[in-house]
């Protein structure tokens, strides 16, 4: 199975980035190809022109190669941390730049975007894990829970992906060691759950015990 796996957080030695060494090493043991993307490390562009919007435009590189990866992914995971209720600033534009119509989602003919769209992405299963510094009782009594809508709502039933899972974590700030270690599993026993060992693993490891 081809798994995307997309980050954004600017800091390297974030609990956001053990998260995502925690997923793709469990998606790789399970025996599926990961697409791994650091936005930060890279140096994505976030910023969208008014060139690029139109359905079907020739794409700069990087863009076309993000688009290519996320149509072929049968999964993807998406790992950042809570500000102002909303990804940060790299990964909306990701979103603007890459979720877009015609390899996402598209209307129908003589729709002009106004009607029901219809989702193309051809993954199953999205799931995103979240860092936050507010208390999750706050974070539901006082502002709602924004990214649970974002994503589960407005980026991935939109786009077609109906089977999703998002985790927030925290509070980070004040967690000890032995609750973030704890968190990581938890991380991993998530991806075994919906990633599980793919069938072609499991078949070489059925050849191995019977030598």
């Amino acid at each position: 199975m081809n798994v995307l796996v997309i980050l954004g957080h600017p800091s390297k030695g974030s609990f956001n980035h053990a998260i995502a060494n925690t997923v793709i090493e469990t998606l790789s043991n399970n025996g599926h190809e990961v697409f791994f993307h650091d936005l930060y490390e890279e140096k994505f562009n976030p910023i969208l022109s008014g060139q690029e919007i139109p359905k079907g435009v020739p794409l700069e590189g990087v863009i076309e190669e993000h688009c290519n990866e996320i149509s072929k992914a049968e999964g993807i995971v998406i790992i950042h941390p809570n500000w102002w209720g909303q990804p940060p600033a790299i990964l909306k534009g990701w979103v603007d730049r890459v979720v877009r119509a015609g390899v996402a989602y598209e209307f129908k003919e003589g729709d002009s975007g106004e009607g029901i769209p219809i989702g193309l992405l051809k993954a199953k299963t999205a799931l995103v894990f979240n860092t936050s510094n507010t208390p999750r009782e706050r974070e539901l009594q006082v502002f709602g829970d924004p990214l649970e809508i974002l994503w589960k709502n407005c980026v991935f039933d939109f786009c077609g992906v109906k089977n999703f899972h998002r985790r927030m974590f925290g509070v980070i700030v004040t967690s000890k060691l032995e609750e973030r270690l704890d968190w990581l599993k938890e991380v991993r026993k998530t991806v075994d759950v919906y990633f599980p060992i793919s069938p072609e693993k499991t078949c070489l490891e059925n050849q191995k015990i019977k030598g």
